[in-house]
């Protein structure tokens, strides 16, 4: 049972929740004002970590056969055969299940737009079939986190959680552009969509580069939204420092770093800014 469970948590690559879980406690904080209550931060801790457990199942099962002709991709477990598609699916409907009752726990609204959230990661498992928007796509999805976390603790819709969540948008597409660069070839042949396939390796960098000036500029404008404090825009200066980094170790001419940039980067950039909105809040009120 451990060891399938630890399968489970390979495929999904559960240590990348890094990736939006702070975005979705800078929301919640960010509503509280400050700490608000161990009840609202495990609710949503388990909400978000069952919501990409869904995500990342989803998409390795819509994508089995396309993964098992990558040689990229053929070390995935479904696709090697330590987990079946039964399995996924029966992983895939617990995940449902927690997702739900931990949506229930925090508030009526987060219940009532659950199965929003459900349709649209799997909306975009199916995204690269037909468009190069698909960046974008899984960018929307991970910039749900922040205005999650808002509404979990107050139900209601704010400037500060959506433009943060605009500012995640960018960030997701600019990374998962460079990342696609691996694939171009065999996106070419195999009729699939992304940015560097479609444009080339060259407009694919350009691309990547303006979704990450985006991303900074909105989390400016978030700042300004919710008047955060100097601890805040320090540590964003630290993350458009680093963002830059990353466009300097990859290029069209050299993917060989790539993995440094889209693991080993990207995952301080959402921890960085929570630290920042942690001392901004605790040192402000």
């Amino acid at each position: 049972m451990m060891n399938k469970l630890k399968i489970f948590f390979r495929m999904i690559k559960i240590e990348h929740s890094v990736f939006a879980l702070p975005f979705a406690y800078i929301g919640l904080f960010w509503a509280a004002k400050g700490w608000p209550g161990w009840t609202k931060f495990l609710f949503l801790t388990i909400a978000m970590v069952a919501v990409r457990s869904f995500a990342m199942t989803v998409n390795r099962v819509v994508d089995f056969k396309i993964d098992a002709k990558n040689p990229r991709t053929q070390d995935r477990p479904l696709v090697r055969g330590d987990l079946s598609l039964r399995e996924c699916y029966y992983f895939l409907c617990g995940s449902v299940v927690i997702f739900c009752l931990a949506c229930a726990g925090l508030n009526k609204l987060c219940l009532f737009l659950s199965p929003l959230a459900l349709v649209w990661s799997v909306f975009y498992s199916y995204t690269k079939r037909f468009t190069w928007g698909c960046h974008f796509i899984l960018g929307s999805v991970l910039g749900l986190a922040p205005v999650a976390g808002w509404i979990a603790y107050s139900p209601f819709f704010s400037l500060p959680s959506i433009l943060i969540g605009c500012g995640v948008m960018f960030w997701v597409a600019g990374f998962d552009i460079l990342y696609a660069s691996q694939d171009v070839e065999f996106d070419k042949k195999e009729g699939l969509f992304s940015i560097p396939a479609v444009f080339g390796l060259e407009a694919g960098f350009a691309f990547s580069k303006l979704s990450h000036f985006l991303c900074i500029l909105f989390f400016v404008l978030a700042g300004f939204a919710f008047n955060a404090g100097v601890f805040y825009y320090i540590f964003l200066l630290i993350i458009a420092i680093i963002l830059l980094l990353e466009h300097r170790v990859v290029s069209p001419q050299d993917l060989s770093k790539i993995n440094l940039a889209f693991f080993t980067l990207n995952g301080f950039i959402s921890i960085l800014l929570f630290v920042g909105v942690l001392l901004d809040l605790f040192l402000k009120y």
